[in-house]
């Protein structure tokens, strides 16, 4: 019950803490001028994959932003995967090359990026970048995270965030800030600890050595966290680039996010029971700190399900010890338990978050762990295992 909120807290503030641990890692990723002019020589050959499945309105977007970004040696894949809308016709507009894959019973996104990766083997790139087809990259974003894969040999992961928007309710803005915390300030800390984070699926960047032998064709719910812990443990530990950003916008139809949501989450629940164990005992024998940092982060549940048992812990403890004074050590390490998560979480909004939620609208964040209780609920009932595709507002 402890350990969470201790983990939660050592990232926030690690996150939060001056430059100098992470100094050596941005002066390796930096681009001189020199390099800059000698770029069509020495610059790594790019494939950018684009897995899309019913994407037709949102595909040609991020095309138009992914083909500013990418030299004339470079390829942009759209994988059109089990389409049944135009998709594949969009993409073709552009100057994007589209492969088109037709399997109703290996449905997701691990299957595409197999698709993807085969189609380049007879020429193969450098590095290889994964952009979903709702997705936006910031200026510079495909070249800076090609320039450092290629550069240390590691997969590069941007921070992955969603927009709330203008017009978006309380509860959107609150998974806004959510995902802010879970992609960008956690994956900020362990990277200034140990030059480590998590895969997050899109923004990502793997060298071709290394994603040419990765076991993609899988259905698993959250294969981008599987894939880097198992890089990870075969020696090769995501990078983190808090620089640039790939980003895309939530859905305002509450219905669809919670179901968003309860993909994701569910996911995140199964590996964390699959492999945190063998995680921790991996780092203890190695006395591998990134294996360890990685477990940290990973030992951190979904925020509003850990919420809900802290309460759950606190009242308990705090009830026994009332009837069993000699019981106070379980009622004074949930107290503290709780103090942390309090103070992780002001911190993180206070230094990334105010943009998003105000103070008075932070105080109310109780009540969104509670709307998210049916998806854990859910969860212990029956586990998802299996990829789902959100539902768009338009279908």
């Amino acid at each position: 019950m402890a350990t969470p909120s201790f983990a939660l807290l050592t990232l926030t503030v690690a996150a939060i803490l001056p430059r100098r641990f992470d100094s050596g890692v941005r002066q390796a990723e930096q681009i001189d001028e020199k390099s800059a002019l000698t770029a069509g020589v020495n610059a790594p050959r790019i494939a950018v994959l684009v897995p899309a499945y019913n994407e037709s309105r949102h595909v040609l977007p991020t095309i138009a932003c992914l083909l500013a970004q990418v030299d004339k040696q470079d390829r942009v894949v759209v994988i059109a995967d089990n389409c049944t809308d135009d998709t594949a016709a969009q993409a073709r507009q552009t100057e994007a090359i589209v492969i088109e894959r037709t399997n109703p019973a290996q449905q997701g996104k691990g299957f595409a990026l197999a698709f993807g990766v085969d189609y380049l083997r007879d020429d193969p790139p450098d590095v290889v970048i994964v952009i979903d087809a709702d997705c936006f990259v910031t200026e510079g974003g495909i070249q800076a995270l090609a320039t450092v894969c290629s550069r240390t040999g590691q997969p590069v992961q941007i921070p992955s965030l969603m927009q709330a928007g203008d017009s978006a309710n309380l509860r959107i803005r609150i998974l806004e800030f959510a995902m802010l915390m879970k992609n960008f300030v956690r994956p900020l800390g362990s990277s200034r600890l140990g030059k480590v984070c998590h895969l997050m699926g899109t923004g990502m960047a793997l060298p071709w050595t290394l994603i040419a032998q990765a076991k993609l064709a899988t259905s698993n719910i959250v294969e981008d966290m599987v894939l880097g812990i198992e890089f990870a443990i075969a020696g090769h530990p995501a990078r983190f680039l808090p620089e640039h950003k790939v980003s895309s916008t939530f859905m305002q139809d509450p219905s669809i996010v919670q179901a968003q949501k309860s993909r994701w989450e569910h996911g995140h629940m199964q590996v964390m029971t699959g492999y945190l164990p063998n995680l921790i005992v991996m780092a203890l024998r190695r006395r591998n700190s990134a294996l360890a940092l990685l477990a940290i982060d990973l030992c951190i549940p979904p925020v509003a399900l850990y919420f809900l048992l802290l309460c759950a812990g606190l009242s308990g403890s705090l009830l026994l010890a009332c009837y069993w004074p000699a019981a106070y050590v379980p009622a004074v390490v949930t107290i503290m338990s709780a103090l942390c998560f309090v103070t992780a979480i002001g911190l993180g909004w206070y230094v990334f978050g105010r943009r998003i939620i105000s103070a008075a609208e932070l105080i109310s964040t109780p009540l969104y762990a509670l709307w998210k209780l049916p998806i854990y609920i859910a969860f212990c009932l029956k586990k998802r295992s299996h990829w789902v595709r959100t539902k768009r507002k338009d279908e």
